[in-house]
């Protein structure tokens, strides 16, 4: 029952670390984030097993982690409100091709990574042939290029 306790602590710092670190995706990840990561992970891995690394006690905290998943997955579909809070809400960078300095600061995202997103979904090289940018909760940035004045 020990494992069980730890498994569902561990699970619920780790989602309140993501969710309050950010929306970065392992695309957008850093050589410095994939350190911390792995150093995250073997801390997990001790705090997790403790001192029993019994195959039983692996398959028991797996068994754990992957339904408290499943169980936040139906509880989000019946609650707006938790879905919110466990995934948050899209953020928007740039509107009517002005960018929103204080939401990139909040989102840690640069004008190059809209730049970047801007050049590889619809090619578009400069920030005056961008309409709006999104930061999504998936992590990925949505652009929206302005349309050609006639």
């Amino acid at each position: 029952m020990d494992s069980v306790i730890r498994g569902i602590a561990i699970y619920l710092i780790l989602l309140a670390m993501t969710r309050l670190s950010g929306r970065r995706t392992l695309a957008q990840t850093t050589p410095f984030d994939f350190v911390l990561l792995l150093i995250i992970a073997e801390t997990t891995q001790q705090a997790l097993l403790g001192d029993d690394f019994s195959i039983v006690n692996a398959a028991v905290l797996m068994v754990t982690l992957v339904t408290v998943d499943v169980i936040l997955s139906f509880a989000k579909l019946q609650s707006a409100r938790l879905a919110t809070w466990l995934d948050g809400t899209p953020t928007v960078l740039m509107s009517r091709g002005k960018l929103d300095t204080h939401a990139l600061r909040r989102a840690r995202v640069s004008v190059t990574d809209i730049l970047e997103a801007a050049r590889v979904q619809h090619g578009l090289a400069k920030l005056d042939q961008v309409e709006a940018a999104v930061l999504e909760i998936s992590g990925a940035i949505s652009i929206m290029p302005r349309k050609e004045q006639e």
